[in-house]
């Protein structure tokens, strides 16, 4: 697969996670690391929260009202929710390509949509 910034994260959460008892360079405690010490339940719990972050950001920026300064706040949302969904696929031993693989296949299939159910609304 190609580099993009979502591999370089990927690769640097990874990172952390292998020096997660080791301070930073600077002294400094990383968010990443703080991540991995509290385990999954924290880092799903992050997940929820962004999730619904990024959920609210689309229907404030959907409104039009300031579209501007709502789509950048619904960027940094997204942001934050793609980063979290890395930590909990490193957390996993999950890797990243193996999503971009998922997604490649996927890709192959675009245009094959299949017939959709008529489905009674009112029920």
């Amino acid at each position: 697969m190609q580099n993009n910034i979502l591999n370089e994260l990927y690769d640097i959460i990874t990172e952390r996670k292998k020096t997660v008892d080791i301070l930073d360079k600077d002294g400094e405690k990383s968010y990443t690391k703080y991540l991995f010490q509290e385990g999954i339940n924290k880092i799903l719990k992050k997940i929820g929260e962004e999730t619904s972050e990024t959920i609210i950001a689309a229907k404030d920026a959907s409104n039009g009202s300031g579209a501007e300064d709502y789509n950048v706040l619904l960027i940094g949302e997204v942001a934050d929710l793609f980063y979290h969904v890395l930590v909990m696929l490193a957390e996993l031993d999950i890797k990243f390509s193996e999503v971009e693989e998922e997604l490649t296949e996927r890709a192959k299939k675009m245009g094959n949509l299949k017939q959709m159910k008529e489905v009674d609304k009112n029920t």
